[in-house]
């Protein structure tokens, strides 16, 4: 096992500066995080190895899924500015150099709603965060509310935690962060503080050089070249949803979510892969159903059309798509169609 103890967090006004100038657009390590050395997969180290678990944690809406998928380099996770758009543990899984880095994406934890839907959604938040090496603990740069803290609360002591202040791009000014910095070093014991912007590849190469010394020196869980633990028909369901998300906006209740009917892969004489996907989403009221068809069938048209791309760049695979609209009214409070939908 490595000895190396990571460096303690900031503890001065200059130390916090100090933090704060790392995270300037451009500094940092010199390389990008865009699609690694990944043009080539990496090969299993023949010495020393490192493989660790790393919870993506925080409340709605703070910027998880980008993060995983920058850490990735690629998309796994969807994105969304609707709250409560990831549902499910989502492993994304990174290899580089000697080290294999295992993300996991959890739900945002739920205070608003106490439905089956959202117990379910909190029970995996609590369970990612109870076997991992590494807690990123995702929070707005220069914010902190009752729902932050309470995700905060569910933290087990022992598992080294570093506090990701996302969204470093909108503060306006930077010098006001150093005194927040301070005060959350006052509500946990973070091992670090990483200032950043999930969507600069500098700030996500600098952290993958901080998460690493966390991680323990054992074997790879994966082999080199994969990106996720999760199937491509959970990735199609995934799609659907986050383009029902992008082009129904708040106006869609969060309750509605899509399941896959059928996905088979068939044999074609034109294209190297043909996948045939069948997809239905549902929701909770008539009125939702008419929200998502649209005037003439145009909104749903424009879904399943937009679904179908992604899915073919994803699955390199030419896609043919199918989407319904179903109503299942009370479904997200029925535990036992809670669990049938694919809800743990």
């Amino acid at each position: 096992m490595n000895q190396d103890k990571p460096p303690a967090p900031a503890q001065t006004a200059a130390e916090l500066d100090a933090l704060l100038a790392a995270a300037k657009p451009g500094a940092g390590a010199a390389r990008t995080a865009s699609a690694p050395d990944e043009a080539q997969a990496p090969e299993v180290p023949t010495g020393p190895q490192r493989c660790g678990l790393i919870a993506i944690v925080g409340k709605p809406n703070v910027g998880k899924s980008t993060l995983m998928n920058a850490l990735v380099g690629q998309k796994i996770s969807i994105t969304s500015r609707k709250a409560q758009t990831t549902r499910h543990r989502i492993t994304g899984i990174r290899s580089r150099a000697a080290t294999q880095f295992i993300f996991v994406d959890t739900p945002g934890f739920q205070t608003k709603h106490s439905t089956a839907l959202n117990k379910s959604l909190n029970k995996t938040v609590m369970g990612a965060i109870g076997d991992v090496d590494l807690i990123l603990f995702v929070v707005e740069a220069g914010q902190f509310t009752l729902a932050d803290a309470k995700v905060l609360s569910l933290f087990k002591p022992g598992i080294p935690t570093l506090l990701i202040a996302n969204k470093l791009d909108t503060v306006g000014r930077r010098a006001e962060i150093a005194p927040w910095l301070k005060s959350m070093q006052e509500r946990h014991p973070f091992a670090e503080f990483v200032p950043m912007s999930a969507k600069s590849k500098g700030d996500i190469e600098r952290l993958f050089g901080i998460c690493e010394k966390y991680l323990p020196e054992q074997d790879w869980m994966y082999a080199p070249d994969e990106l996720t633990d999760r199937s491509e028909k959970f990735l199609a369901s995934e799609t659907v949803r986050e383009k029902l998300f992008r082009f129904t906006g708040d106006e869609l209740p969060y309750t509605s979510t899509v399941v896959i009917d059928k996905f088979e892969e068939e044999a074609s004489k034109q294209h190297k892969r043909f996948i045939r996907v069948a997809a239905t989403i549902v929701v909770e009221r008539d009125g939702h159903k008419a929200m998502i068809i649209g005037e003439k069938g145009e909104r749903l048209k424009r879904i399943s059309t937009e679904a179908r791309q992604e899915l073919e760049k994803l699955m390199d695979a030419k896609v043919f798509l199918e989407v319904w609209v179903k109503v299942r009214s009370g479904w997200a409070d029925d535990e036992a169609r809670v669990r049938s939908f694919g809800y743990e």
